[in-house]
């Protein structure tokens, strides 16, 4: 086969994916399928297929290829600087959506939207961060601020910070946040005091520590409040904060 007849079958079957997506949308594709097309904005004249194959058996799944660095992206044999910016540049548009869609939004009604930014956000990442999720007294969401970042199973947090970041923001509430990249969501005593530190702390200061979720894999998550946790806990600090008085 010459190279124009190549080229021509290449675009006939990029064309098919693409009118396959206008007709059907993304349900109608595979993995592969949309790995390879990412890969064909970065290099619109080559046959992106094998590469999306070689990518998809490298890192796993569509996730994990969107949460590969640009570095390990490129490991891969055929791709280039420019596959790899494709499939970034997607990836971190779809994190700024997320992370748009639930600011100045009320927690109580988007508490799901906030779950899904932090699955896409956390659930692939290699170390512990520990994020605040800052709220006005609409309970509507100020600021998510990354506050710390640690080792494969620990992150040192200092409950002062996070207390006054919450000053600093004029927030009245906190929902903490944090990653377990073993994927086990239970909650470690570690996790259970750093929370009752943060919630002694806020409790001085009128600020309200509402939940404490922990992101494990993807769509797996540990929420304080709904495991009824939270309202343990607020008994304790309540305890404590009259006994240190």
């Amino acid at each position: 086969m010459n190279k124009k007849d190549w080229l021509k079958r290449v675009e006939g079957h990029r064309d098919r994916l693409r009118e396959r997506f206008l007709r059907h949308g993304i349900a109608s594709f595979t993995d592969s399928d949309i790995i390879e097309l990412l890969l064909t904005f970065g290099t619109p004249r080559q046959d992106c297929k094998e590469r999306a194959r070689a990518l998809l058996k490298r890192f796993g799944s569509l996730s994990g290829v969107l949460e590969a660095s640009i570095e390990e992206l490129q490991e891969v044999k055929g791709v280039g600087p420019k596959n790899a910016m494709a499939l970034k540049f997607v990836h971190e548009v779809a994190r700024r959506f997320l992370r748009q869609r639930i600011l100045e939004r009320s927690y109580v009604q988007c508490a799901r939207d906030v779950v899904e930014y932090l699955w896409h956000s956390l659930s692939f990442k290699d170390r512990e961060f520990f994020i605040g999720l800052y709220l006005d007294t609409s309970n509507r969401i100020i600021e998510v601020l990354e506050l710390f970042s640690g080792t494969l199973d620990r992150t040192a947090v200092y409950p002062r910070e996070v207390v006054k970041t919450a000053l600093d923001k004029k927030a009245k509430s906190i929902i903490l946040v944090h990653n377990h990249p073993s994927g086990r969501i239970e909650p470690s005593t570690s996790d259970l005091q750093t929370t009752k530190k943060v919630m002694l702390g806020a409790m001085a200061l009128d600020i309200r520590v509402l939940d404490h979720i922990i992101i494990g894999g993807p769509g797996d998550y540990f929420s304080f409040e709904e495991n009824g946790i939270m309202e343990r806990l607020r008994l304790e600090v309540v305890t404590l904060f009259h006994e240190k008085r």
